[in-house]
């Protein structure tokens, strides 16, 4: 099977890694400047579950793709799919299986609008990874999940060959029935870890320490509340995973999106947090996730107000 990973950052850049570690047939679509570093220092991953480096990592500008691949893994942020999107297009044919990893669920929307709903599987992935000044994949702890399905919850011939490629391949890999619940469980967590920690500006232990583990229990149940009217409730199991994660006194968490706030950087504030409250059966002027999602777009009017000015 022939993988086409779109990107080489933190998130595709370690899942890749570990399946061109494990003999898999992988090219990384990237962009000139990757391109050039992954060139002149090969691919890099640093983790506490083993290292790997690659010299000279097989990469593919979106120009030089000449043909379709048997899978596209995408880990891109959510606000840069359009271009992903437009950059992987050739690569996806007939026979094609695109498998997201993004945040939220509108992006199956975009995905099957753009190449029809055939190619599209659903996709979920835990991991805590980030780049280090000098491009190399740096592996945060020891979580390292992927979970896929065919969306219909269906065991297709093509979904179990691709479950051939994806397990056994140096990280979690699951095939799932259920892969929608899944993504929703997921996109629960994400959106009342990224609104509390953005709006308490703080790890999970700060905000303990200072007395909100209720506000963090009711946002969870918001956004649980939101996914159970758009038929997916959340599992008892899963609840309970992310309420103790978000109530955990002296825990270091802080939600991607914080990270991003603090760095100064773009955010998946719309498709995390903004599409979750756009599903809501009756928004609540007083609801947190309303509040945390007018934060967080306040945070990016004034980043692009101050991008703005530099230019000028």
């Amino acid at each position: 099977m022939r993988i086409l990973v779109v990107g080489a950052g933190a998130v595709g850049g370690y899942f890749g890694g570990r399946l061109l570690e494990a003999g898999r047939d992988v090219t990384f679509l990237v962009r000139p400047r990757r391109a050039a570093a992954l060139a002149k220092s090969g691919l890099t991953i640093r983790s506490r579950l083993g290292d790997f480096h690659r010299p000279s990592p097989p990469i593919v500008l979106q120009e030089d793709i000449a043909e379709p691949f048997d899978l596209v893994v995408l880990s891109c942020k959510a606000y840069d799919l359009d271009g992903a999107s437009a950059s992987f297009a050739r690569a996806v044919g007939e026979n094609t299986s695109v498998l997201p990893l993004l945040n939220g669920m509108r992006h199956l929307d975009l995905l099957a609008d753009r190449f029809g709903p055939k190619p599209v599987l659903g996709g979920q992935c835990v991991i805590s990874a980030t780049l280090d000044a000098d491009g190399a994949i740096v592996h945060l702890n020891e979580l390292h999940a992927l979970s896929f399905g065919e969306l219909d919850g269906s065991r297709s011939a093509r979904i179990e060959t691709v479950a051939s490629a994806l397990l056994n391949a140096g990280f979690d890999a699951r095939l799932s029935d259920e892969i929608r619940q899944e993504m929703w469980e997921k996109w629960v967590f994400i959106a009342a870890a990224a609104g509390i920690t953005c709006l308490m500006r703080s790890a999970v232990g700060d905000y303990v320490a200072a007395g909100a583990s209720d506000l963090a229990a009711r946002l969870l149940e918001e956004c649980a509340g939101i996914a159970a009217g758009q038929g997916f409730q959340p599992r008892e199991a899963a609840l309970a995973r992310a309420r103790a994660a978000l109530t955990a006194a002296g825990s270091p968490l802080k939600a991607s999106m914080l990270r991003d706030i603090e760095g100064g950087k773009p955010v998946e504030g719309d498709q995390i947090l903004g599409d979750l409250l756009r599903r809501a059966a009756k928004p609540d002027d007083r609801s947190l996730l309303r509040i945390a999602t007018l934060h967080v777009r306040a945070y990016e009017a004034q980043r692009t107000r101050g991008e703005t000015a530099a230019k000028r």
